[in-house]
């Protein structure tokens, strides 16, 4: 009888860590947190034509994808730590942050860029021709004060305008605010935000829609050219735990790239109806056809602001280079 029972528990116990070593390696859930923008438009394209589970089907996986909208990188960063999510879609400033952080932990790198896109400070006070302008009555609304991609770039500006050890000098009159409502405030004006570092489509739309919006700052500018300001990652775990979906998620998302560069109309419809987004159909035309946006999965020009981050303190670890903070994959080879 004894013999019996531990030939059973044996058994049972053989059979559960088979079951935990399946739902270890069981491949397919995918949760993907984004944000407001046209930035986010080979997600868009992604999750209207479900390229995610057209691919992971390929690879002989049955995918579950959920798509989860949130504002702000540290929003996002918490969401990703917490594993309420696997993909996590935010600025270069965010992924900085999450990779020094995670660094022999978790490991949290960047899986791809959505493409490159000039981000616009805009204000609509008059006085304000530059970032030295701005004043304690004003308030210039960012996606996360001092995380955002936004924030680190308006940081690294002041750095060039006043110096290393001022370059939070604008963190104090910036303020926390999801890109429509900055954009509805400075598109009404009349409120405490005179300034918004957003990305288009909301930018496009502040400088159509109030006569006195103009651009203080580009991106494009601080950063020496083009680059990639919004990036995807993730964690170094789920990604060696889900080589199959990981591997259908990029091939979805550079199916995506190409679909958006050669159907610019297919797109933009499919940016409306996805986002719900209230803007006018030629002035999305506009912004994705504007020849400073590229539509890619390679990320480029991200190390200026790491090196800077670093530099300030605001990350423990200095990067050789974007390897160190992107997953050794085909697409980011050759990136920087």
């Amino acid at each position: 009888m004894n013999r019996f029972k531990r030939t059973a528990a044996a058994i049972l116990a053989g059979v559960t860590l088979l079951t935990a070593s399946l739902a270890a390696q069981a491949e397919g859930q995918i949760r993907i947190a984004e944000q407001f923008g046209v930035v986010y438009l080979l997600l868009n394209v992604a999750q209207d034509q479900k390229l995610i589970e057209k691919h992971a089907k390929a690879e002989g996986v049955d995918a579950k994808v959920e798509w989860v909208k949130l504002s702000g990188g540290s929003a996002v960063n918490d969401a990703l730590l917490s594993g309420n999510i696997e993909i996590a879609g935010a600025g270069v400033g965010p992924l900085l942050t999450i990779w020094d952080r995670t660094r022999g932990r978790q490991n949290v790198k960047g899986v791809a860029s959505l493409g490159n896109f000039p981000y616009y400070l805009v204000s609509n006070n008059p006085a304000v021709k530059t970032i030295a302008d701005f004043t304690e009555k004003d308030r210039i609304a960012v996606p996360a004060v001092g995380v955002s991609v936004q924030s680190r770039v308006l940081q690294l500006a002041s750095a060039k305008l006043w110096g290393d050890k001022d370059f939070a000098k604008l963190d104090k009159i910036s303020v926390a605010v999801p890109h429509p409502d900055a954009a509805a405030a400075i598109i009404k004006g009349g409120t405490e935000i005179t300034g918004h570092f957003g990305n288009p489509p909301f930018q496009d739309q502040e400088l159509e829609g109030n006569p006195q919006a103009h651009i203080v700052l580009n991106s494009y500018q601080v950063l020496g050219g083009p680059s990639s300001a919004t990036v995807l990652y993730a964690t170094d775990k789920w990604r060696k735990e889900n080589p199959k979906t990981y591997k259908a998620f990029v091939a979805a998302l550079d199916e995506a790239a190409a679909f958006v560069t050669a159907n610019p109309e297919k797109a933009a419809d499919i940016y409306i109806k996805v986002s719900n987004a209230k803007i006018d159909r030629n002035l999305l035309l506009k912004i994705i056809k504007n020849p400073e946006v590229q539509f890619k999965t390679t990320p480029q020009n991200t190390y200026p602001l790491a090196e800077f981050m670093h530099r300030v303190g605001a990350i423990k670890n200095k990067p050789a280079s974007a390897k160190d903070y992107f997953f050794e994959d085909a697409h980011n080879a050759s990136g920087n």
